[in-house]
């Protein structure tokens, strides 16, 4: 039960945060917070760092995003190490508030903008870093050892 007040709120969180991004600001309009932080409006119509945007149809996307998401669930199910378990949860988080976002807008909504002087990194999203802490989370777990 836990866990499903975890997925809510977390995918919740994600969404409104997009929700009011798409509400207050005007697309790529873009806000500093400081020298290394701004808040953008960006329409991703692609996948990561926007690949692919305009060449492969957003229920494509939403399609192979799913099957992703199912494999992760059942390579949960499969394994027998709680940091494993708990780092597929976190990817699975992000994932399916990434689709849930493409499905209502056929496009991801990215807004945290990071940059050091002239060197940006590309807009993402709190799914994204959702999904981020699972990979690291999950890179951790394969060099710990556990006992069967």
């Amino acid at each position: 039960m836990i866990k499903l007040v975890i997925l809510v709120s977390l995918i919740f969180i994600d969404l409104l945060t997009k929700y009011l991004i798409q509400d207050n600001l005007y697309l790529n309009q873009s806000i500093e917070i400081n020298e290394y932080f701004d808040l953008v409006y960006v329409q991703n119509f692609g996948v990561s760092f926007g690949l692919f945007s305009g060449y492969i149809s957003h229920w494509i996307l939403i399609f192979i995003a799913l099957i992703v998401v199912i494999l992760i669930i059942y390579l949960s199910i499969k394994s027998n190490k709680q940091l494993e378990k708990l780092a597929y949860f976190f990817v699975i988080i992000g994932a399916l508030s990434n689709i849930i976002d493409r499905l209502i807008n056929s496009y991801v909504v990215d807004f945290i903008l990071l940059h050091y002087k002239n060197f940006y990194w590309p807009a993402f999203n709190l799914a994204d870093i959702y999904i981020t802490i699972g990979i690291i989370m999950l890179i951790i777990s394969f060099f710990i050892v556990t006992e069967n």
